[in-house]
């Protein structure tokens, strides 16, 4: 697949660029914003896309079939930002993509997202941005999967998480490794498509553990 990574130089989006450039199955596209990043992402072995999730990003899509949406505003920034980037970039994302035939949408969001109001309160806004952001591609003609993670971590990936549509008992985290890879590993298992789960380390390998959603 030509694949164009979303949010491309955050921690999580370098592992997915890493990790699709290694597997030798797909071209990647990386989409960042300074262009001072640019030899970085090369040297991870994707093209460099220079666009802005808050402007007119739609030459970002150009000879891609699948996106994978890694983007946030992050913790550092207020509310507004929340809301351009986490919703109103993530929406726009999935209309280019509708609009230029693009069929395979994965959507990096967050455990929390079904419910916001039951988050912790400095989290509500964060959460309900992507709840309305997951809303908006699972309302789309998209060939969608959405994997909402617990709480991340930087810690080395260990391949093995757990996966339900509701995880119950939510006393661990999850790496951004182990996150990477199960965003790369949905791009190609038909059976996450139109799915939307969430993910903690666990003790079932990621392959094994997407199959049996």
């Amino acid at each position: 697949m030509n694949v164009l990574v979303i949010g491309a130089n955050g921690t999580t989006g370098r592992h997915v660029v890493k990790l699709l450039a290694e597997s030798n199955q797909h071209l990647v596209k990386a989409m960042i914003r300074k262009t001072e990043q640019t030899e970085d992402m090369e040297k991870l072995g994707a093209k460099p896309i220079i666009a802005d999730l808050e402007q007119d990003f739609s030459y970002a899509v150009e000879d891609v079939n699948a996106i994978i949406f890694a983007a946030g505003s992050g913790s550092k920034t207020g509310p507004d930002k929340t809301t351009a980037i986490d919703e109103e970039g993530a929406k726009k994302a999935v209309d280019i993509a509708c609009r230029k035939g693009i069929q395979r949408f994965i959507m990096l969001s967050s455990m929390g997202a079904d419910n916001p109001d039951a988050g912790p309160e400095g989290l509500q806004h964060y959460l309900k941005a992507k709840q309305s952001a997951d809303k908006h591609l699972q309302e789309s003609s998209l060939n969608y999967t959405i994997v909402r993670p617990g709480s991340l971590t930087n810690d080395s990936d260990t391949g093995k998480i757990q996966a339900k549509e509701k995880i119950e008992n939510r006393n661990t985290d999850i790496s951004r490794e182990n996150v990477a890879k199960v965003l790369v590993e949905s791009l190609v298992t038909p059976n996450v498509y139109h799915k939307t789960f969430e993910i903690l380390n666990g003790d079932v390998d990621i392959h094994t553990a997407l199959e049996e959603l």
